[in-house]
């Protein structure tokens, strides 16, 4: 699935000038800054992922959850389809060619650290159009706290509520949660939710239950036979 030229070329002009994005890891890959890193897969993919923002690594190959972080979601991904460990770096790309792949903002920072709220404002609208108007799924494994409560952003008072009183859940990460997202232009879509920690070894007290936990959204989803 592709963008279309209308909302390709909004997020271009949004990151054109953008204060925060990590130039320097662009220039190394002969990257264009102001190209949105979204891994959309096929439009009816019916099972999508929704993380926080590229690392370097997805700058470096043009596509999102392809670092480390992203390749524990991949293996996983890979296991759940063909009951097998993955046995290469192609073989994640591939795989991940079955679903659906996004961030709350398609740039990489600096430093790696999480963009300012404002950044993830001036996103939104772009990034809920993706969702709502042009990937027909509505089931998101969503990787990290702030990709979860990303879609309270420019919500109803209501809406925000639900998604942060839901992650103070200590059972968060083996339910789901419905949030509605609505854009601008009043087109609006229903999401069931599934949420999880990020997979980044940064995150010590989730890391090694990451796999386990994926495991479950995946079976529980019955991701073998919806994008086998």
């Amino acid at each position: 699935m592709q963008l279309d030229d209308a909302l390709h070329a909004a997020f271009r002009r949004e990151a054109t000038g953008l204060e925060g994005i990590d130039v320097a890891v662009y220039e190394k890959y002969d990257r264009d800054p102001c190209e949105p890193i979204i891994g959309l897969g096929p439009r009816e993919a019916p099972i999508g992922f929704f993380g926080r923002d590229p690392g370097e690594q997805e700058v470096r190959w043009g596509e999102p959850f392809i670092g480390a972080g992203g390749q524990k979601v991949r293996e996983g991904l890979y296991r759940a389809i063909h009951g097998a460990a993955l046995p290469d770096f192609e073989a994640s790309r591939e795989v991940g060619r079955l679903a659906f792949w996004a961030n709350t903002v398609p740039y990489k920072p600096l430093g790696n650290k999480a963009w300012p709220m404002a950044v993830k404002r001036r996103f939104q609208p772009l990034m809920a159009a993706v969702l709502v108007d042009h990937w027909q799924g509505r089931e998101l494994i969503t990787l990290g706290r702030e990709a979860f409560l990303w879609f309270g952003i420019n919500q109803s008072r209501e809406t925000r509520q639900a998604l942060d009183a839901f992650w103070k859940r200590d059972d968060r990460f083996e339910t789901h949660h419905d949030t509605p997202l609505q854009l601008e232009n009043g087109h609006a879509a229903t999401f069931r939710l599934y949420p999880l920690p990020h997979p980044s070894p940064l995150n010590q007290t989730w890391y090694r239950r990451f796999p386990d936990l994926l495991a479950a959204r995946l079976e529980s989803l019955d991701a073998a036979r919806r994008l086998g």
